[in-house]
């Protein structure tokens, strides 16, 4: 490495600057779940006024990296953070559901406790909420950021801007790709390797809905590849494990395909 190539870096047109790393971003938002679910955390609060200071803190440091993602103003970001501080109490109702579809759907988990603590669909999921509210408050990139980070650590991916409904259950969930235009009713239960995805990627698809809608209580077993903006399916349908799927699918449906399996014994002749 040499001087020019860091001149060359150093002229590169580098927006947002300010914003802090995405670590820290990260950190931000697992205090943000410690406080709303302290069981997650090594240290629980002593009393009401130390969850009272520990918000302010935490709403004052949104503020800040609202500012150094937006440009905004110190006044518009502190409203931005009000009013992602009023909506928590939604979240943790949110939250609260998808802990107990996630125990009551799992015959492994002991206790909601252990869902909290140990649990990726939980962490990935609480990401997201907390993503998607940050996300609809129109604040760039600290989204992807957050949702980004979550993939990282347990294999599911998340779009923030994806519309998911109430008791959402994500069971082991390493390799789950949720698209951004998804939307996802409630009461949904979705097993590893799940693709909710677009049937192109074309650039000029963007601000289109590319990617399916999933109504009420639909259990998605792993591997399913499910496509497409217009693909629709049905409430209280079933859809097997590596169906791939492109094309809309009626209420009560149980979808899936017939592959052929050969049993022998080691000991014959081929």
């Amino acid at each position: 490495m040499n001087n020019d190539l860091y001149r060359r870096i150093m002229e590169r047109p580098v927006n947002n600057k300010r914003i802090p790393s995405n670590e820290l971003i990260a950190d931000w938002a697992l205090d943000i779940i410690n406080l709303l679910f302290p069981e997650h955390a090594r240290n629980a609060f002593g009393d009401v006024s130390g969850m009272e200071h520990e918000a302010c803190r935490l709403k004052l440091q949104l503020a800040g990296i609202i500012a150094a993602a937006t440009g905004n103003n110190e006044f518009d970001s502190r409203q931005l953070a009000d009013a992602f501080l009023d909506a928590v109490p939604n979240v943790y109702e949110l939250l609260l559901t998808d802990t107990k579809a996630i125990y009551q759907g799992d015959p492994a988990a002991i206790s909601e406790f252990e869902v909290i603590r140990t649990y990726p669909g939980f962490y990935a999921i609480c990401f997201y909420r907390i993503a998607h509210l940050i996300h609809s408050l129109q604040v760039p990139l600290i989204p992807r950021i957050l949702t980004e980070y979550a993939h990282s650590k347990t294999g599911i991916d998340i779009h923030p801007a994806a519309v998911i409904g109430e008791y959402f259950n994500i069971d082991h969930g390493t390799g789950i790709v949720i698209g951004e235009t998804c939307t996802i009713g409630k009461n949904v239960k979705m097993y590893q390797g799940v693709t909710l995805g677009a049937l192109s990627v074309r650039k000029e698809l963007c601000g289109v809905k590319r990617h399916p809608t999933v109504e009420d209580s639909v259990i998605i077993y792993s591997g399913a590849t499910i496509l497409g903006g217009d693909t629709v399916i049905g409430h209280d349908s079933v859809i097997g494990g590596n169906v791939w799927l492109t094309q809309s699918v009626e209420p009560f449906s149980a979808v899936y395909h017939n592959p052929v399996i050969t049993f022998r014994s080691i000991n014959e002749n081929i």
